[in-house]
């Protein structure tokens, strides 16, 4: 009698226990179901922002090559500026002496 009460002590301690583990690992498995639907929402979140950052990339990658494009026409276009400003200076130089010289002969004349 004593040991049937002994066992049916134990047994019912080990089904409170168990019945106790099954709750607390379904509480587990319960967040771990959420953590894992908060880590795929996470992802696709990223995901997303990702990909606005990677086309605001392209975009300014692509606003960076327009802008190169239009330095170098930039560039090329004071080479020629300068190239006819030093042919106009010569040109100056060139009608001011004879500006010079026709002046001269002018009051040689006189």
């Amino acid at each position: 009698m004593f040991n049937d009460w002994i066992a049916i002590t134990g047994l019912a301690s080990l089904c409170i226990y168990l019945t106790i583990m099954v709750f607390y690992y379904k509480t587990l498995l319960k967040k771990e179901k959420l953590g894992g639907v908060v880590i795929k929402e996470t992802l696709s979140d990223a995901e997303v922002v990702i990909r606005k950052y990677q086309v605001q990339l392209q975009r300014a990658l692509g606003n960076i090559d327009i802008l190169s494009d239009e330095l170098s026409k930039v560039k090329n276009d004071l080479k020629s500026l300068r190239t006819r400003n030093s042919q106009y200076r010569m040109e100056n130089d060139k009608l001011r002496q004879e500006i010079k010289e026709l002046k001269g002969k002018i009051e040689a004349l006189l």
